[in-house]
């Protein structure tokens, strides 16, 4: 394999796999794009080797800073705009931890909570707060387990990653 085949299977693949993480296609394309390049590119260099519109490239690199996965970079003599990105990958994987848990976790807990204080004075009342309970207790445990790999270190991690497969 060839190193563009290899670099437009890898953007390929990240592309299918960011949007698992509630990542659109488009945006972890461009972040896979940003992620192996040797040096920050210009928004036309994203269009070009993306074959995008100024538009759509505009709005995911806005949407990726807005995630902390990438940043704008300045050159001097440059009026262009350059952008790369972090290139720790634990740093990314806490990242979109942290704004998949700001996004998707901390609404349902909250929403949650409002639903099961209800009053559970009928039996159909009764079973609502019952299953409410366990779905709050299920997502609390992803959200404690999000926390916990927000806050974590490669080597802890890597170290309790590892205490599973023993």
């Amino acid at each position: 394999m060839t190193f563009e085949e290899a670099k437009d299977k890898f953007i390929h693949t990240w592309g299918t796999l960011a949007t698992q993480w509630g990542i659109n296609r488009s945006m972890a394309q461009l972040h896979a794009l940003l992620l192996i390049a040797p040096e920050a590119l210009a928004t036309e260099d994203v269009m070009e080797q993306l074959q995008i519109s100024r538009g759509n490239a505009s709005m995911n690199l806005r949407d990726l800073m807005d995630w902390g996965l990438i940043y704008k970079q300045l050159k001097p003599g440059e009026r262009r705009e350059f952008f790369i990105a972090e290139k720790d990958i634990w740093k990314v994987a806490r990242q979109v931890a942290k704004e998949r848990r700001r996004r998707e976790i901390t609404p349902v807990i909250e929403v949650l909570n409002e639903l099961k204080s209800i009053d559970a004075d009928t039996p159909e009342a009764h079973e609502f707060q019952r299953v409410m309970v366990g779905l709050s207790g299920v997502v609390g445990f992803a959200d404690n387990t999000l926390n916990a790999v927000i806050k974590a270190e490669e080597n802890w991690l890597m170290g309790q990653f590892l205490k599973v497969f023993r």
